[in-house]
This record gives structure tokens, C-alpha cells and sequence, in this order.
């Protein structure tokens, strides 16, 4: 008697209404293991999802978005301590790597306000440090002007709640850049 009582309890609930509710059959099935395991995985963000953003939303070619992302993060690393660079790289795996991608501008000399801005930088560091990002972006095809639209899109790519912390550091360290 107990049995069929038991049976009919089961049956029950299953046809009932609350049963076909949203979410409660895939908490009964998660609590017995039979659950799908794809249920709103967190992916942490990553420099390579953020070079995919950067090609399809900028018009830049491979090369481009790491060398663009490579001089922001370097940028970056000499405008926040070492404390803050060493979470934003355990927040966005891949950092180290990109790092290589870096645009070397030790032979590029600038003419005519280019070439004042070079002076004027031996001067200020934080003038330096914009400078060389600027130089960068040239060594890559790139006007300076693509810099904040690599901003832009670092910042969309990281306005998500896995993605808060590592933009709030970079948000800080671009503070200070201004084209």
C-alpha cells in the first residue's frame, strides 16, 4: 500500500503544473545528477575573446588587434603598481603571451609635431608613456586615433560581472591617456 502510495505521489507531481513550472524538473534532475552540466557556464575573459572582439568590431586584421592590445596593456603594466598588473593578469589569461606582440618603435623618429611631441617627452614620463603608445599604434598601420576605440571595445568586452574587475583596473590605468 505504501508502494503504490509513493508511486501515485511521484506520478502526480510529475504531471502536475508545477512540475512543467520553469527550472523545476532541471533542479530535481541536477540534484539527482541527470541535469545538463552546460547550465550557464561563466567563461572568464580572455585576451583571445578580446582580439576576436577587436578584429570584428574594428577592421583590423590579426596583427593589428595584438599589437594594438599588446601597446594598451604595456600602457597599462607602466601605469598601475605591479600588484594590480600581476590580478589583471590572473584575470585574463594570455597577457604574458601577447606581451611579445609589443610594436618596436626604437627606430621610429617622427617629423614635424611628432617630432616636438618626441622632445617634449624626454621631459614627462607621462607624456613619454602617450607618446610611445601613439608610435605604437603607427608602427601597426593605425592612427592614434584607434586607440581609444581600442578602449571602447576592451571596455564593452569586459562589461560583464566575471569581466568588472580586470576593466575597473584598466579603466584606471587609461584614465590618464590623453589624444
Amino acid at each position: 500500500m505504501k508502494t503504490r502510495a509513493a508511486i501515485l505521489f511521484v506520478v502526480g507531481i510529475s504531471l502536475s503544473a508545477q512540475a512543467n513550472a520553469e527550472g523545476f524538473l532541471d533542479s530535481l534532475k541536477d540534484f539527482f545528477g541527470l541535469g545538463d552540466s552546460k547550465a550557464e557556464m561563466v567563461e572568464q575573459p580572455t585576451v583571445d575573446g578580446l582580439l576576436s572582439a577587436l578584429t570584428d568590431n574594428l577592421d583590423v586584421n590579426s596583427d593589428q588587434a595584438k599589437g594594438g592590445l599588446a601597446s594598451l596593456l604595456n600602457y597599462a603594466k607602466n601605469n598601475v603598481n605591479a600588484e594590480k598588473f600581476a590580478a589583471l593578469k590572473q584575470q585574463m589569461p594570455g597577457i604574458d603571451s601577447l606581451m611579445g606582440d609589443l610594436p618596436d618603435i626604437s627606430n621610429m623618429k617622427q617629423e614635424g609635431l611628432g617630432g616636438l611631441l618626441d622632445k617634449a617627452s624626454e621631459y614627462s614620463e607621462s607624456l613619454k608613456a602617450v607618446n610611445d603608445l601613439k608610435k605604437q599604434f603607427q608602427a601597426i598601420g593605425l592612427e592614434p586615433q584607434m586607440i581609444m576605440n581600442y578602449i571602447e571595445q576592451a571596455s564593452a568586452y569586459l562589461d560583464t560581472e566575471e569581466g568588472k574587475q580586470a576593466k575597473q583596473m584598466l579603466m584606471d590605468a587609461f584614465s590618464s591617456i590623453n589624444l
